[in-house]
This record gives C-alpha cells, structure tokens and sequence, in this order.
C-alpha cells in the first residue's frame, strides 16, 4: 500500500490514536536501568508484547516497535550488535502479533547515538545501519517505519533514504528543544530556517 493511501485510510474515520511511551511501560514490567530495552525482543518478548497490546487496547489505531535503539551503531556500545536483524524482526513481529488486524505497526528507527560532524560516524556506516534496521523490520511485517527524535537534519535524511529503500510509507520525526526558544535541535537545525547541507 502506497504512502498517500495508508494515509488516507488511518485518517478516514478522523484523528487516529498513537501509542505512548514504551521505556516506562517496560519499566514497569521489570527492565533496569541500563538495561538495553530493545534486547528484550529476544528476552521477554512475551512482556514486549504486553506493551503493544495494551496500547491497542486503549484505542491506538498506530503502534510503534520495541526497536528504537536497534541499530548495529548503538548496539556495538553493548557489544550486541550481531543480533540487529533478530531484535528488529522480532520487534516489528511482536507489535504485529499485538496489532492483530485492529492498529497499523510502525516500526521505530532512531538515531546511531553518534555525531556525524565530529566524525564519531560516517555516511557511508550510518547508511548501511539504517538500511540493515530498516529491512529487517520490513521483514518483519511492519506496515510503516517512522524515524523518530532526531537532531542532526543530515542523519536524518541517510536514514530516511535507507527507510523509503524498503518501499514502506515513512514518516521522520525531529527534535526540537534547544535555545533560548526551544526552536532547534541540539545541531542547530531549525523547523523556520532548515541549515543546507
């Protein structure tokens, strides 16, 4: 289902109901503190699956993946980076399953953790990152992926590029809370005047 047609059917009917917050929620069922969430696909898929669930239960018509930190870059930190296509296939497999026909899954992509212009990273690592997360969520069933809390305008657009490879409708979500105004991203991109690359 294309882009425009996705939207059109979510927003027949009016407003459409996301999901909330899932670190909280994991929280509560037991994940400690520094503990990386997005393992517990693999761990306690069963109490993953609790999350989604009681989203949909509550109404949301969109639910996110337990995967927002799933990428090799951000997983190397942990030493788990090996596991990246298992955790984000499990992750879109499990909102899916949670879903049950009733909410659309849109699986969760979010930032390397490391800074392009401090070469922390490169294009060409970051590219190859998001396209590795971004098909094994695809592969996993999600219906849409959405690139969520990003800051840095170029990042965002390599994952973006790697995102909208896989065919899925995609949706990028950025940051914007620094400043005297709250009005750019810790990058300095704002919403009024988006810096040129």
């Amino acid at each position: 289902m294309g882009t425009s047609n996705l939207i059109d059917e979510l927003t027949a009917g009016g407003p459409v109901l996301l999901d909330g917050a899932w670190g909280t929620e994991l929280q509560a069922r037991g994940l400690e503190g520094g503990e990386v969430a997005d393992l517990w696909n693999l761990r306690h898929p069963e109490r993953v699956e609790e999350v989604a669930r009681a989203y949909v239960e509550a109404g949301s018509g969109i639910i996110l993946t337990n995967t927002f930190r799933a990428n090799r870059i951000a997983l190397q930190r942990y030493g788990e980076e090996q596991h990246v296509t298992e955790i984000n296939r499990a992750g879109a497999q499990i909102s899916c399953r949670a879903a049950a026909g009733r909410a659309k899954v849109f699986a969760s992509i979010g930032p390397s953790g490391k800074l392009l212009m401090t070469h922390e990273v490169d294009e060409a690592a970051l590219a190859a990152a998001f396209g590795e997360q971004a098909r094994a969520l695809a592969e996993g069933g999600a219906d849409g992926l959405v690139l969520e809390t990003m800051s840095d305008l170029a990042e965002a657009r390599i994952a973006l590029e790697a995102a909208l490879a896989t065919g899925l409708p995609v949706v990028a979500c950025m940051v914007f809370d620094s400043g005297r105004n709250r009005d750019r991203t810790m990058m300095g991109v704002s919403p009024n005047k988006p810096r040129r690359s």
